[in-house]
C-alpha cells in the first residue's frame, strides 16, 4: 500500500470534516502540528508522528491530477489534502487511507489512490509505536544518517511537493544529500530533476535483477557506509572505474515522440516596475499559441498564470532567491522551472523549459528565430540554447536511458555581444551565417545548428561556436542543460 494519500475534494475541508478523519485512529490518538501549523499530524504514545497531514491546497489548473497521479480529480477548482503515513508502519498507512476516504466523502470529492481508502472505520492501532529516530521530525524523511536523507516515495510520479521540497532544504541546511527511493514503474518530474543536488544525492530505484540502480545514470547501486553509493569492480581503477550499468537502464524503446528544450537567461535592471514572467509568456506565446496554463512554488501547481502575482511572490523573498514551477494545459504538454535571484548585475530569471510532441506532431522549429528576436529585443536576453531530444510527450523523466537532445540554435543577447572584443559575434567558424537580431546599433544574433535528433555532429559545432565566441574571455554567459 502506498505510503502517501491524496484527497481530491470539491469542497474546501472543513475544520469538523477534518477533526472527523483525525479521529481515524479513535479519540484517544495524539494529535500535534508542524510546520508552524501548516501540518497536522497523529501521533503515537510518546509523541512520535504515524500520519502527517498538509494544509489544502486550491488547485485552479486543469491537468495536474491527471499529470501527477493519474487520477481524476472534481473540476477546477478543487481541493489537494496530502496525508503521508510513516514508512513500515501498516497501521499509519491504514490511518492515512481513512482519513482521506473520510475527508472526500464529506467534502465531495475522491482519493488516491483508490484501493488506499477504501475504509471509514476507526483504525485499531493502540500499542502501535514508531522507532525513534531523528527523522521523525521531517514528514518526507524516512531514513537519517550523517551522509543522506532518504524519502521512499511509492507514487507514479515524483513530483516537487510540498513535502520533498521541505525535505531538499533541510537536507542542504544539514550539508546532506537527498536520495529518493521508488519503485521500478515510477518516473520523475522534470521539476524534481531540476532541484536535485549534486552528490551524494540520486534517484534510487528498486530492481528485481539489480536490487538498486541510479535512475539517472544507470549505476548500480547497494547501501553502503550510510547511504545508497556505486558498486565498483574489484579490479577497478580511478581512470577506469568500470561502474556496472543495470540492465533495466539499457532497455531502450524505439520512440516518434520528441520534445523541444529551452534554456535561456535573462538579467532586468531592479526597478519597482519590473514583472517578471514575460520572457518566458513570450516564448510559451510563440510556441504554441497561448499562455501557460498555471504556476506554482511547487507541484502541482496551482494557480492560474499570472506573471504579477509571480512577481510580488518573488519580491516579498528578496533578497533570497524564489523557484517556480509553471505547466501548460493537457493539450500540449509543457512545464518549465524558472530561477529569480538578486545579483549585481540586476534581477536574474533562468528558465528551463521543455514542450511535448507526440507521434506526427511537428514541433515549431520554424518559431524559433522569432522567439529570439521577442527575447533580444523585449526581454533582455543574455544567452539561450535550444535543443530537440527524443523523449515523451508527457515530458516525464523514465528510470532508463534515454538519448541527449542535439542543439537546434544558440543566442547571445545585445550585452553579451557588446561585451565581444572585435566584431566576433557576426565573424564565426560556423558553414552558416548568424541572424542579426534587433538593432545595428544594439543586435543579437541567433546561431543556427544542425539539430538532427539521430546525429550527435551538431554538439561539435556549438563546441566550435562557444570555444570562438569565449576568445580570450574567462568566462560566457551560456545556459546549457
Amino acid at each position: 500500500m502506498t505510503k502517501d494519500v491524496v484527497a481530491l475534494t470539491q469542497q474546501m475541508p472543513a475544520p469538523w470534516a477534518v477533526l472527523a478523519g483525525l479521529l481515524s485512529g479513535g479519540p484517544d490518538k495524539l494529535v500535534d502540528t508542524a510546520g508552524e501549523g501548516a501540518v497536522i499530524q497523529l501521533c503515537d504514545e510518546q509523541g512520535r508522528p504515524l500520519v502527517s497531514v498538509e494544509a489544502p491546497l486550491l488547485v485552479q489548473v486543469e491537468g495536474e491530477a491527471e499529470r501527477l497521479l493519474g487520477a481524476t480529480p472534481p473540476r477546477v477548482p478543487y481541493w489537494w489534502t496530502e496525508a503521508r503515513a510513516t514508512t513500515g508502519v501498516p497501521e499509519a498507512e491504514r490511518l492515512a487511507g481513512t482519513f482521506a476516504a473520510r475527508l472526500s466523502s464529506l467534502a465531495g470529492g475522491s482519493a488516491w489512490p483508490p484501493e488506499a481508502a477504501r475504509s471509514v472505520a476507526v483504525v485499531e492501532s493502540d500499542g502501535i509505536g514508531v522507532a525513534p529516530t531523528p527523522a521523525a521530525a521531517q514528514p518526507a524523511v524516512d531514513v537519517l544518517t550523517p551522509n543522506v536523507a532518504v524519502v521512499i516515495m511509492d507514487r507514479p510520479v515524483v513530483a516537487m511537493t510540498a513535502w520533498l521540497s521541505d525535505a531538499f532544504r533541510a537536507a542542504a541546511a544539514a550539508e546532506r544529500g537527498l536520495q529518493i527511493v521508488t519503485p521500478p514503474g515510477t518516473v520523475l518530474s522534470p521539476a524534481v530533476l531540476a532541484n536535485m543536488p549534486d552528490w551524494p544525492s540520486r534517484w534510487v530505484v528498486q530492481d528485481q535483477r539489480a536490487g538498486y540502480y541510479d535512475g539517472l545514470s544507470g549505476a548500480v547501486l547497494r547501501w553502503q557506509e550510510g547511504m545508497f553509493a556505486t558498486v565498483v569492480a574489484p579490479d577497478a581503477t580511478e581512470d577506469d572505474p568500470r561502474t556496472a550499468v543495470a540492465a533495466s537502464y539499457q532497455e531502450v524503446a524505439e520512440t516518434a515522440q520528441r520534445q523541444l528544450a529551452l534554456t535561456f537567461r535573462t538579467i532586468h535592471p531592479a526597478d519597482d516596475r519590473l514583472v517578471l514572467g514575460g520572457a518566458l509568456e513570450t516564448v510559451w506565446r510563440e510556441l504554441t499559441g497561448a499562455p501557460p496554463a498555471g504556476w506554482g512554488t511547487a507541484e502541482p501547481a496551482n494557480l492560474p498564470w499570472s506573471p504579477g502575482r509571480l512577481t510580488d511572490v518573488a519580491f516579498a523573498r528578496a533578497p533570497e532567491p524564489t523557484w517556480f514551477v509553471v505547466v501548460g494545459g493537457p493539450d500540449r504538454p509543457g512545464l518549465a522551472t524558472v530561477r529569480v535571484s538578486r545579483t549585481k548585475a540586476g534581477v536574474e530569471e533562468t528558465v528551463t523549459m521543455a514542450l511535448g510532441y507526440g507521434d506526427g506532431e511537428v514541433p515549431p522549429v520554424e518559431a524559433l528565430p522569432r522567439v529570439a528576436e521577442a527575447l533580444v529585443t523585449r526581454h533582455r536576453l543574455q544567452s539561450m540554447l535550444v535543443q530537440l531530444r527524443k523523449a515523451r510527450r508527457d515530458l516525464l523523466i523514465p528510470p532508463r536511458f534515454e538519448g541527449p537532445g542535439v542543439p537546434l540554435a544558440f543566442v547571445l543577447g545585445a550585452e553579451e555581444v557588446r561585451g565581444m572584443p572585435d566584431d566576433r559575434a557576426r565573424r564565426t567558424p560556423l558553414a552558416e551565417a548568424p541572424v542579426q537580431l534587433g538593432p545595428k546599433s544594439r543586435p543579437g544574433y541567433y546561431y543556427p545548428l544542425p539539430g538532427d535528433p539521430s546525429d550527435l555532429s551538431g554538439w561539435a559545432d556549438f563546441e566550435l561556436l562557444t570555444r570562438h565566441l569565449k576568445g580570450s574571455r574567462r568566462s560566457l554567459s551560456v545556459c546549457h542543460e
